[in-house]
């Protein structure tokens, strides 16, 4: 019988691929027979995790910059799988957000998946391959005091859909909304915003998932997994949010 979800044969570029979500989903595609390409700005963590996971590489990446994109896709060949998954967050109302912050958030997470879909695109064409977004129920709901991180995720969303309907045939491409995972991304949070409270506030964010805790990098990485698997062949400018019950609350 034939293992699922295997990606044997295949190659995935993963932004943000040497920390949190990122660095699972390069784990979890490299145990299902993947060639990772680790597309990150950290370069001490991508190689130290390139040396740790069978047939990867390492990708020097500023998703932001469309040179260092080129140059990036200059050096794949050929590419599968595409998980736009590096970016950053913004705490703050719209009274509280400053334009430069706003741009900023913007320019990351909505200009650099652009870019590097962009220029993805004529590789996962050829390949009839898979693009797996990763969003937030941020672009599902509003989340009190994340004015432009809503903003940007919401794009992300729109942006999963549109390409769905522009490519229907050609590749397909999904999005995935956790919720609150138990990441670096949010101890740094917690060390910015909360640093003489991160345990009351780390509780706030367990009790926010109606689940009661954080999501692990691990279960955003293996729906992933489903989603650029051949077992997900019918699945397309889909929306899943995998949140604890958060946006059914």
């Amino acid at each position: 019988m034939q293992t699922s979800f295997r990606l044997d044969g295949k190659k995935a570029l993963v932004t943000g691929g040497a920390s949190g979500i990122g660095e699972a989903v390069s784990r979890v595609f490299t145990n299902a027979g993947a060639s990772v390409v680790i597309a990150d700005i950290d370069k001490s963590k991508a190689e130290a995790l390139t040396r740790e996971l069978p047939g990867a590489s390492m990708v020097m990446c500023d998703i932001t910059d469309e040179t260092s994109v080129k140059q990036a896709f200059a050096s794949l060949g050929n590419l599968d799988i595409l998980v736009n998954n590096a970016g950053i967050g913004l705490v703050g109302g719209v009274e509280e957000t400053e334009l430069a912050d706003f741009q900023r958030v913007f320019r990351v997470n909505v200009e650099g998946a652009f870019l590097v879909t962009k220029h993805a695109v004529p590789l996962l064409v050829a390949s009839h391959g898979s693009i797996v977004n990763i969003g937030s129920v941020a672009g599902l709901i509003g989340v009190k005091k994340r004015f432009a991180y809503c903003a940007t995720k919401g794009a992300i969303v729109a942006m999963t859909r549109q390409l769905a309907v522009d490519y229907p045939t050609q590749f397909r491409v999904n999005c995935i909304c956790p919720g609150t995972v138990d990441t670096p991304f949010v101890e740094g949070y917690l060390e910015k915003y909360h640093k003489h409270e991160k345990e009351e506030m780390r509780q706030q964010l367990n009790q926010r998932q109606p689940i009661g805790r954080l999501g692990k990098p691990t279960e955003i990485a293996n729906l992933a997994l489903y989603l650029v698997s051949e077992e997900a062949g019918f699945v397309n400018g889909s929306v899943i949010p995998i949140d604890g019950g958060w946006t059914a609350a």
